[in-house]
């Protein structure tokens, strides 16, 4: 089966694309590699071929100053713990991880990658057919 993204991934991407014409894409990614596919991840597409998760370079202004990944991910955790978002599962950054189980307050993340690159964001599976517009102010 053909891997899918997620309309609400693909459509995130698509914003910040647009919002940052020059930004870095070194670290982007969707699709999980062979490392990804020996362990569960978002990364890896379900059994109808969903896959909820993309990575993001933090490097948006195509420069390495100034740093505005850290705000984006913030505008993202505040919609979902807002709950003007409801799309997002969970997001890795910079060594922390936020999720509705916390009531998306950071926390220190203890995974092998501390996503300092790049930041991870994971989808609900209601993200699959939802490709609507973010409505957060993105900075």
């Amino acid at each position: 089966m053909k891997p899918i993204l997620s309309k609400a991934a693909a459509q995130l991407r698509k914003q910040v694309n647009e919002l940052f014409p020059g930004r870095d894409k070194v670290s982007d990614g969707w699709l999980g590699d062979t490392r990804h596919g020996a362990r569960k991840s978002d990364h890896n597409p379900d059994v109808n071929g969903w896959v909820r998760a993309i990575d993001l370079d933090r490097d948006l202004s195509g420069k390495a100053k100034p740093d505005l990944m850290p705000d984006l991910v913030d505008q993202l955790r505040i919609a979902c713990k807002n709950k003007t978002e409801t799309r997002i599962s969970y997001i890795i950054f910079d060594g922390r991880i936020c999720s509705r189980i916390m009531l998306w307050r950071w926390r220190t993340y203890k995974g092998i990658n501390k996503h300092v690159s790049h930041a991870h964001i994971s989808f609900t599976k209601d993200a699959d057919n939802n490709g609507k517009p973010f409505a957060f102010p993105m900075i």
